[in-house]
């Protein structure tokens, strides 16, 4: 089935970067390196580095093994940049609701509207839960964060929260519906719950059809809702000069892993055993001898990852044009990262970059007429 993209409200795409709160931003994948641990100076340097070079946003992770706190990092910086939004993710379930309004408003406010919110279903640390009872939790948490950001009162009666309270101390900065909500799950609960309430639909990296059926199935599921949903890709990067420079690299960012020692990495994550890692595991096996599933698509860093597992690896020109095919499909927002962050941020900084048109989804959203979208940011794709 082909698809044809077919909104004009947006033009351009939304190019991020990763700020690496997690540890694992190494210069050699399966071995650590004091200098790039996971804390302040690194995580604020790398930030303050996507804000200089022209990144749109970016998205600062969540994880209680080997990160700092999301939100207590991106009050700190918030202050210290100028032009980039920053999309903490938020682990729904590990604050209590209202709570996190009120930190949600206080940071939107800090940023004057540069705020956007990657909203996460995983398992709390030390907790196991169901699939199910997950989403349902987050299902509540979202409808509570839309009642405080855009109604009079919080009255909320679900299986998880049970709330009546006053909404003015948690009215956040943004007034036409609160920050941007971009989501990333494969499930079927998951699916339903991106396309009843959020904006941005995440992918990870697959091929190219792959991705063609998942932004199908998303699209039907929200227009159930008689919604629609815009689409990102996270992936990461690599490129060089010439496309032989670009493989060498890649090959010896895995030349020192230990296969024992990269599952033990994907293993720690508190998704590891979720249906998106198994995708990016099938992926991974279904590529070459080479770890390539597709011109200029690289499976190896999925080795000693639990979640992202691939690369855009090539020259200028070839990552340009797979940025550009991954765009005419609808695709208009992207997150990338590479090891090391700050030395590959600046690679695609002045290789890539500047061909791009780059916006900002929460200034578009705010420029298009209220009256004629379904959702904040326009029709989105059609299929």
């Amino acid at each position: 089935m082909s698809i044809k993209y077919k909104s004009s409200l947006i033009e351009g795409a939304e190019v991020s970067w990763f700020a690496p709160l997690c540890d694992g931003d190494d210069e050699f994948l399966g071995t650590r390196d004091s200098a790039y641990k996971s804390n302040w100076k690194n995580t604020s340097s790398m930030v303050k580095i996507a804000d200089e070079l022209g990144y749109r946003n970016i998205l600062c992770p969540s994880s209680y093994q080997v990160g700092q706190d999301t939100l207590t990092f991106a009050s700190a910086i918030a202050p210290m940049t100028k032009r980039i939004n920053l999309l903490p993710a938020i682990r729904c379930g590990e604050v209590h609701p209202p709570m996190l309004a009120k930190s949600i408003a206080t940071l939107d406010h800090i940023l004057r509207g540069r705020l956007t919110l990657n909203i996460i279903s995983s398992d709390l640390a030390g907790t196991k839960t169901s699939s199910k009872d997950r989403y349902a939790r987050s299902r509540e948490v979202i409808s509570i964060l839309k009642q405080a950001w855009n109604s009079e009162e919080i009255n909320f009666k679900g299986k998880f929260y049970q709330l009546k309270l006053s909404s003015s101390p948690v009215k956040p900065y943004q007034q036409n519906g609160g920050p941007l909500l971009y989501f990333g799950g494969y499930s079927p609960e998951g699916v339903d719950l991106c396309a009843e309430h959020c904006d941005v639909y995440l992918m990870w990296p697959e091929t190219i059809q792959n991705l063609k059926e998942l932004m199908i199935s998303m699209t039907k599921k929200a227009e159930d809702y008689e919604r629609s949903v815009d689409f990102g890709l996270r992936v990461h990067v690599i490129v060089r000069e010439t496309e032989k420079e670009a493989k060498k690299y890649a090959n010896e960012l895995i030349s020192k892993l230990e296969l024992d020692k990269g599952k033990e990495i994907r293993e720690r994550a508190l998704d590891a055993k979720s249906l998106g890692v198994y995708r990016q595991k099938k992926m991974r096996d279904v590529s070459g001898d080479d770890y390539f599933v597709e011109p200029n698509l690289w499976t190896g860093i999925g080795l000693a990852r639990s979640g992202c597992g691939a690369a855009i690896v090539g020259n200028p020109d070839q990552v340009y044009e797979k940025i550009k095919s991954y765009m005419e499909i609808g695709i208009k927002s992207f997150i990338f990262s590479g090891y090391p962050h700050h030395q590959e941020a600046k690679y695609f900084a002045k290789l890539v970059l500047p061909r791009l048109k780059t916006i900002s989804l929460p200034e578009v959203r705010n420029r298009i007429p209220k009256e004629t979208p379904k959702t904040p940011l326009g029709d989105g794709p059609r299929f």
